[in-house]
């Protein structure tokens, strides 16, 4: 009989309690909201309460095992519902990354749940400073991370939420975010202290303050014209060899030929030529015709080169001619896509055959390159760098007063990879107080001024376009000067605050099981 009992009582605690219900309730709704907050969809400012249903549902978790479990739950849901076009390449490169960023929401969970007990403002600190902790990892591990998908970036479509990042930058954003879906989340569970009013309208007042004092708007030169030339491939969203960087090439050499009149500065995207036979360092025939047309219109050309080096290595770059048709810069991409772009340990997955398609890995440039473009400083990143902070950021710092953000998207489709990576450009524009060239071979391509408004017109996906726009060198903003300290500062709350309140003993049942 005693057997039995037990049976039955073990039975009974497996089944959820109204709380654990809730709470994965709440979790569900949060991850479908937080993947509306991002295009296609929107407004951005329902990150705020799809952050705040998945705090409300995290404190309803009454161990860390079910932390670890809603933690997962919208880790996963977010991941996939934001990312789902990676599955253009493959559920083998949706599945792993889904799995990996989907985790720091699991461990986020699992260590937040622990502190469910203790008062509203050290869960508050820890909530907020928690979240920027995953986020400073998350955005530099493994292979250097990634940083698509962070709050601050689905605040890109209305100016008064873009303001602040011009001193803050998108990682103080984020950390905006969550500081406000904490309260939100305090609140619905009847656990609010007045005090928890201190941290918001302090970091704000901070952040108006250091870009009041900070941030001049100082045009350093006159507003030039610029081209991009966005000539699409022969078989947009397709791989159509042989000779596809060859027709490419030719594509956009016969849409520049219709450019009339001089212009600063003509830009060819990623991937615009390359291979050993259409790239314009390999091929004199090719550095020729370029070059033609820089003397006829009196332009730099700033032209994407994937240029194979030997059979296992090769090297993605912005080349650089200038007005009289020679090459005399380039920069070289620093952050190659992961298992896209080289295949990390190569020996470990020779086993998986769709993995032939990057028969040769990327050999990663040195740091920024900053161009002279007749007294307009002009920095580039290269595609996935343009997800980053840190790389348009470094361009800046070494004096960078506008930045190119060349990319291909070929891979996508008419998903919505495009216009998710332009909310984050927006971000990048209006962070660092600068304009940004936002040029594409098949994806959507835009100007996008210092304070991230979009220009117009706004390329096709897929479509040869001409799209003609002016931008000035600027002052950079303080955030380009100053860099994270928002982030970071959270962090080092949480970290304190942590360590004070780890000595603290919970109740209950949540002590008894985890001692």
């Amino acid at each position: 009989m005693a057997p039995y009992l037990a049976s039955c009582l073990r039975r009974k605690a497996t089944v959820p309690t109204l709380p654990t219900v809730i709470g994965v309730i709440l979790v569900v709704a949060g991850t479908a909201v937080s993947v509306l907050a991002f295009p296609p969809f929107g407004p951005g400012w329902l990150i705020v309460a799809g952050i705040a249903l998945f705090l409300t549902g995290l404190r309803k978790a009454e161990s860390r095992k079910q932390g670890l479990i809603l933690g997962a739950i919208y880790g996963f849901g977010f991941f996939a519902g934001l990312m789902w076009w990676l599955s253009e390449l493959g559920l083998i490169a949706m599945i792993p990354l889904v799995l990996l960023q989907g985790g720091f929401f699991a461990v986020y969970g699992w260590w937040l749940s622990r502190y469910n007990d203790r008062s509203p403002m050290i869960w508050y600190l820890l909530a907020a400073g928690g979240w920027g902790v995953m986020e400073l990892v998350r955005y530099h591990f493994p292979f250097n991370g990634l940083e698509w998908g962070a709050a601050g970036y689905a605040l890109s479509d209305q100016a008064a939420t873009r303001l602040p990042a011009a001193a803050i930058g998108t990682s103080g954003l984020t950390i905006l975010v969550v500081l406000v879906a904490g309260l939100v989340a305090l609140l619905a569970t009847r656990q609010f202290s007045w005090w928890l009013l201190i941290p918001v309208p302090t970091l704000l007042l901070v952040a108006l303050s250091v870009w009041w004092l900070s941030h001049p708007e100082e045009i350093l030169t006159s507003p030039d014209p610029v081209y991009i030339v966005q000539g699409s491939t022969p078989c947009p969203f397709e791989h159509c060899p042989p000779d596809e960087r060859l027709r490419t090439f030719e594509q956009h050499l016969e849409l520049t030929r219709t450019i009339e009149g001089e212009a600063l500065l003509v830009i060819w995207s990623e991937g615009s030529t390359g291979s050993f036979n259409a790239d314009p360092v390999l091929n004199s025939e090719i550095r020729e015709l370029i070059g033609v047309e820089a003397r006829r219109l009196n332009a730099w050309f700033l032209v994407g080169s994937d240029r194979p080096v030997s059979e296992t290595e090769w090297i993605n770059a912005n080349v650089l001619f200038n007005p009289d048709g020679e090459i005399v810069a380039e920069y070289r991409k620093q952050h190659p896509v992961p298992f896209g772009e080289y295949i990390p340990f190569r020996p470990l997955f020779d086993w998986i055959p769709t993995l032939d398609q990057v028969p040769r890995d990327m050999i990663p440039g040195d740091g920024p390159v900053v161009f002279d473009l007749d007294g307009t400083p002009m920095g580039s990143v290269i595609s996935f760098e343009g997800g980053f902070s840190r790389y348009a950021r470094q361009h800046v710092q070494e004096g960078a007063g506008l930045i190119v953000v060349a990319t291909n998207e070929s891979s996508y489709g008419t998903t919505p990879a495009s216009d998710q990576f332009i909310g984050m450009t927006r971000m990048r524009a209006t962070e660092l107080g600068i304009d940004v060239v936002h040029s594409a071979v098949t994806g959507r391509s835009v100007f996008i001024s210092h304070k991230g408004e979009l220009g117009d017109p706004i390329s096709g996906l897929g479509m040869i376009e001409l799209i003609e726009g002016a931008v000035a060198s600027r002052e950079p903003s303080p955030y380009a000067r100053y860099g994270d300290f928002v982030i970071w500062a959270a962090a080092l709350i949480a970290i304190v605050t942590w360590w004070r309140a780890r000595s603290l003993v919970g109740s209950g049942s949540r002590t008894s099981e985890e001692e």
